[in-house]
């Protein structure tokens, strides 16, 4: 069975079971959220019920999907969390135990089931919640140490009062008891076309998918940008797919006004990762930070896929997957030079990065396509629902 033209699980669907998915932070078409585990859940029978803060985003709440409703939550920004705690409480109260299990994708609304009457709750950990406060923009410099620490107490609630499903094995260690893990990959295309095909007007695209900030290298991008512009009189341009935010907002939006890059802002999952296709690179210049050091990083897995050859910093697991495929190259951090130099070299031998993209694939064929992924994802849920 196919929902979104996914292919779901192989296992025979439980019929009747109800899922509440709630997120106050995430846009509405997060790529984890409704175009990997919703669509696995709705193609294993269930229903689902997903309350995101559709308008917060501008996006309209869908209609036309057989077997999932959407509900209005209020949108968590900045410091402003509480009226999207108490806009969730709401849902959850009035929602939750028409449902056999109640997924939440944010820490704060952990502390949102206190007291509740709901059916077995399920917190997705997405990432290193703690360590990534350091790099919250509209967390002030002296409350980091305090938010981290209070961030690390509703871990703990969390653990005592409901499962968890985490992102990456390598959170693990924050929890005290064994957890399941069901990894952010993504479908991985057949046969997709090979890297550094042109464009109907002949240039060649290097890609950056995914939300951008200053640690995620924002500044660096518009650099690679800016010189392959220079170099190649506009034949190589790099196209960023993603929305950003904080400083690097400005940024990236004052490159494509000088017509350095094109950038396209939020683009839906499934239609961003077909907007990989035929690139030349992919570039992932993610800083060394505590966030990103322990994960593997979803764009590096979303290039291998579509058999894109990966330009990355050494961030651990990027290196790992980029060394045993031999799908791409590993620049140090903040390297502007060499990142340009491996495009343009990629650029005189297309032939060449189309090879290094198709190792790149083979390797995401064999170990990181949701398609296998997406089984472990609704038979940990159906264990949540067999325990309530």
């Amino acid at each position: 069975m196919s929902i979104d033209g996914q292919e779901g699980p192989s296992a025979t669907p439980r019929r009747g079971r109800r899922a509440l998915v709630v997120t106050v932070v995430h846009h509405p078409h997060d790529a984890r959220i409704r175009h990997r585990q919703i669509p696995a859940l709705l193609a294993a029978g269930w229903q689902v019920t997903y309350a995101a803060p559709f308008q917060g985003y501008g996006v309209p709440p869908e209609q036309d999907v057989a077997g999932l409703t959407c509900v209005e939550v209020t949108r968590a920004v900045g410091r402003d969390r509480w009226r999207a705690q108490r806009s969730a409480r709401a849902v959850l109260r009035d929602l939750g135990p028409a449902h056999d299990v109640v997924l939440l994708h944010d820490p704060e609304l952990v502390p949102t089931t206190t007291r509740l009457d709901l059916p077995p709750v399920v917190w997705d950990v997405h990432e290193d919640t703690a360590a990534a406060v350091a790099v919250r923009p509209w967390v002030p410099d002296p409350l980091r140490p305090v938010l981290a620490r209070a961030v690390t107490a509703v871990e703990r609630l969390a653990e005592r009062r409901m499962s968890l499903l985490l992102a990456d094995e390598h959170y693990a260690g924050r929890f005290r008891r064994q957890h399941p893990v069901v990894p952010n990959t993504t479908l991985v295309p057949v046969d997709p076309p090979p890297a550094g095909s042109p464009g109907p007007d002949g240039v060649q695209r290097v890609v950056y998918l995914g939300s951008v900030t200053v640690e995620r290298g924002a500044r660096e991008i518009v650099d690679v940008a800016r010189r392959l512009r220079s170099v190649t009189d506009g034949r190589v341009i790099v196209q960023v797919v993603g929305p950003a935010h904080g400083p690097a907002g400005r940024v990236v939006q004052a490159a494509h006004l000088a017509g350095d890059l094109r950038w396209e802002g939020f683009v839906r999952s499934d239609t961003a990762l077909g907007m990989l296709d035929g690139a030349l690179a992919g570039l992932s210049p993610l800083h060394d930070t505590a966030n990103f050091r322990p994960s593997v990083p979803t764009k590096v897995v979303e290039y291998m896929a579509h058999g894109v050859p990966v330009i990355t910093s050494p961030l651990p697991w990027a290196v790992d997957l980029v060394d045993r495929s031999g799908g791409g190259v590993v620049v140090p951090f903040g390297d502007v030079d060499q990142t340009v130099a491996q495009v343009l070299a990629w650029a005189e031998d297309p032939t060449a990065a189309a090879a290094v993209g198709r190792r790149g694939h083979a390797l995401a064929v064999a170990e990181l396509d949701w398609a296998s992924r997406s089984v472990d994802f609704v038979a940990a849920l159906d264990r949540a629902a067999d325990a309530g």
